[in-house]
């Protein structure tokens, strides 16, 4: 199949108007959150009906169903695809699933019209521009950022959604984005670095040889270093004429999907999350990051009926639970993790938020799985 019948298969085949160039969205009640084509989500439900695992009790708990899974022009709840590829993770017992997704397959054609209109510019530096502007189309949750310094990055955040509970769809984009630079240019191209938010202390070498870089966990920031020269590589299926029918697409889409701002709470937690282990999640210091005085975010905080004080305390709970339930951590770097000195003082903590002490919920959730 030639690049331009692909494109009219991917893209202009799903386009039945110049007024809804978009795959279908549950309606806002069914799904108050940020929405995406589902893609991993898809990939990984058929990696499990493959491996005989039944589907069905996993896509509830996550909040999805099979109805969703099986019509591609639904959009998926982003939180909901986050929670399924956690499960699926566990139930097929690949804790990097989300790489090997995005790594195996036609993984980057079916990011639909957002990878062609990325792969049908000059050069790499315009993709990456392109991709920058419309990856809503392929993701709502996700806002890319490409920044030149002294190298080129690609930094990565989420958008309404929680970035604490994930590892795998972040993955899975990171992995998206290399493959992408490799293949639209025909080259081994190697980040300098590659930065993760969340932390992993095994399963990290196979990331790494396929990478090419070494991989930081744990960083402030989701992020992806390049040579700036990489900019200016010209794309092997570069096409001006099919790039601009399919921009005057794209910027028809990005305009009719609504724009929604990022939940204050959301946007708190997402600012608390990386100052934690150092000792700096306070009021002050996230309201910086928010670009905001402190009094100004206690006020936005106190008109939707919330304090710093009480999402700071739900996001520790929330996180030491989420990190009790990883074999691979011990107690005291939980605590750690969390904010806590020691491991007495987090443990009067959890057991304050939980009405369970840190070992036995570790236990029960180890049991669990």
């Amino acid at each position: 199949m030639s690049f331009t019948q692909a494109i009219a298969r991917a893209a202009g085949a799903r386009i039945e108007s110049r007024v809804n160039p978009v795959a279908i969205s549950l309606p806002r009640s069914a799904a108050s959150q940020p929405d995406a084509l589902g893609v991993p989500t898809r990939l990984a439900a058929a990696r499990m009906h493959e491996a005989g695992i039944v589907l069905k009790p996993l896509l509830r708990s996550a909040g999805l169903s099979a109805s969703q899974i099986n019509r591609k022009d639904v959009r998926i709840g982003v939180a909901s695809q986050i929670r399924f590829l956690e499960l699926a993770a566990k139930a097929l017992n690949d804790p990097v699933l989300g790489f090997r997704l995005a790594r195996d397959g036609e993984s980057l054609r079916l990011a639909g019209l957002l990878h062609y209109v990325a792969a049908s510019s000059e050069t790499l530096g315009i993709a990456l521009d392109r991709t920058q502007r419309f990856c809503s189309i392929a993701n709502a949750g996700l806002v890319l950022q490409c920044v030149e310094t002294c190298n080129f990055t690609i930094v990565l955040r989420y958008a309404g959604v929680a970035r604490h509970s994930d590892r795998q769809q972040m993955e899975y984009f990171v992995t998206w984005l290399i493959r992408f630079c490799r293949d639209s240019t025909d080259r081994r191209l190697n980040p300098i670095a590659v930065q993760f938010i969340h932390r992993r202390l095994g399963e990290v070498s196979e990331l790494e040889k396929f990478f090419g870089c070494r991989i930081q966990f744990g960083a402030d920031t989701d992020q992806v270093v390049f040579d700036k020269k990489v900019k200016r590589l010209r794309l092997v299926s570069a096409d001006p004429y099919l790039n601009e029918m399919l921009l005057d697409y794209c910027e028809q889409a990005l305009a009719y999907r609504r724009s929604t701002e990022d939940p204050l709470r959301i946007s708190v937690e997402n600012a608390i999350t990386p100052l934690l282990p150092h000792g700096e999640a306070r009021l002050a210091t996230v309201a910086e990051t928010l670009g905001v005085s402190s009094r100004t975010l206690a006020r936005m905080l106190a008109a939707e009926g919330l304090s710093f004080g009480k999402i700071l305390s739900r996001l520790r709970s929330d996180l030491a639970t989420h990190y009790l339930g990883d074999a691979n951590l011990s107690i005291s770097e939980i605590a750690w993790l969390v904010g806590f000195q020691g491991v007495s003082a987090f443990s009067h903590g959890y057991k304050r938020w939980a009405r369970m002490n840190p070992t036995n919920m570790r236990n029960k959730l180890l049991a669990s799985h």
